[in-house]
């Protein structure tokens, strides 16, 4: 059972059991052993028409193709929204618990507070407290499962979240270009854009090398925003997690995520980016993910397939399906790890059971 709030636990010496990860899940590299891997992209000029906005592309083409994820700077997102958003959402966290659970959004509510996941069935809880905003479309907006304390937090998140979203679009543009498509073509695939901000707190963890905030997973959507602070915990990996590295945090960027649906758009081309979040002892640590993702009816299948390729998909399928399938699958892997994990504790107890009468018989034999 997940615990209310994570506050009352960040104090405790040891780990609850609930939260500990199998050995080959705990974190490789640490929070803050920082890589400059990952590239850092200005986007001044993008809008001009010159050789400026096709460098750009090229470089954000790169990065996609080689580890799906890159940072941008000089975005045109205002740097007084963004450190205000962040100071709204660190004095939310700090509230008592009962003020958070107030908009406790466990048994299936669209959006508010949580601890770990939100999913079912999970059989590790991951080191985080979270606060879900459904912010687009815009006509499904529920404000009652809009956090009403701090008072001012509702109105910025408005206001982020369409900032956003202009940015959003501004990327799948150029990617869009970068497909040889004419540049609304992403867009246009997600027929009604959906996007969901979801703010991620990581308090301090008395045993981090047990666990993980976010355990390692790639985002079902388009592409994923991500601001984070200057405390370090963003890892990513593109050899399915041999090694990992920590994203170096750069201030006022936000680190771009390409998920499963943009890397089937571009027929596998573009990689999604296959990352976690780990914790640590020191710090607490926040985040702020804004999904872009299709909307549930939109058709998931390669826009354009090159010559000499065929598509990676067998089918179209709805983005509702491919995320139903997504769930499902990972699911049944914890299951699946779960029972081995069981049959494995089975047969060593049994092993142990031998040794002790084999022990026995020998006594008696020479008693």
């Amino acid at each position: 059972m997940a615990p209310s709030t994570l506050t009352a636990l960040a104090e405790e010496k040891t780990l609850q059991s609930s939260f500990v990860r199998d050995e080959d899940e705990r974190p490789k590299v640490a929070y803050n052993q920082f890589s400059k891997e990952i590239p850092v992209i200005s986007l001044a000029g993008i809008d001009d028409s010159d050789g400026r906005r096709a460098e750009i592309c090229q470089k954000i083409v790169e990065a996609c193709e080689d580890w799906g994820i890159f940072q941008v700077v000089d975005h045109g997102v205002d740097a007084a929204l963004i450190s205000e958003m962040t100071r709204l959402a660190r004095e939310f966290f700090a509230l008592p618990p009962e003020e958070k659970l107030r908009f406790d959004m466990s048994g299936g509510k669209k959006g508010g507070f949580i601890v770990s996941s939100h999913l079912q069935g999970e059989a590790v809880q991951d080191w985080r407290e979270i606060v879900t905003y459904f912010s687009y479309p815009i006509r499904t907006r529920d404000y009652s499962r809009w956090p009403d304390k701090p008072e001012a937090w509702k109105a910025v998140t408005e206001t982020y979240s369409e900032k956003l979203m202009d940015l959003a679009c501004k990327l799948l543009e150029v990617l869009s270009e970068a497909m040889g498509l004419e540049k609304e073509a992403l867009t246009k695939a997600c027929v009604d854009m959906d996007q969901k901000v979801v703010v991620n707190y990581y308090p301090k963890c008395p045993q981090p090398d047990l666990t993980l905030g976010l355990k390692r997973h790639t985002d079902p959507g388009t592409i994923t925003l991500l601001l984070q602070d200057q405390v370090g915990g963003l890892q990513a990996t593109r050899d399915g997690g041999k090694t990992w590295i920590t994203v170096q945090p750069v201030e006022g960027a936000f680190v771009v995520n390409l998920g499963d649906h943009g890397h089937f758009l571009s027929n596998g081309r573009f990689k999604n980016a296959d990352h976690q979040a780990v914790v640590n002892s020191n710090y607490s640590r926040l985040s702020i993910a804004t999904f872009q993702n299709p909307a549930p009816e939109a058709t998931v299948y390669p826009l354009k397939v090159r010559e000499g390729e065929k598509s990676i998909m067998e089918e179209p399928i709805t983005f509702a399906e491919m995320y139903r399938r997504k769930m499902s699958k990972d699911l049944e892997l914890a299951r699946l790890k779960k029972l081995a994990k069981e049959q494995l504790l089975q047969e060593q107890e049994l092993e142990k059971t031998k040794l002790d009468m084999k022990h026995k018989g020998i006594e008696e034999i020479l008693a």
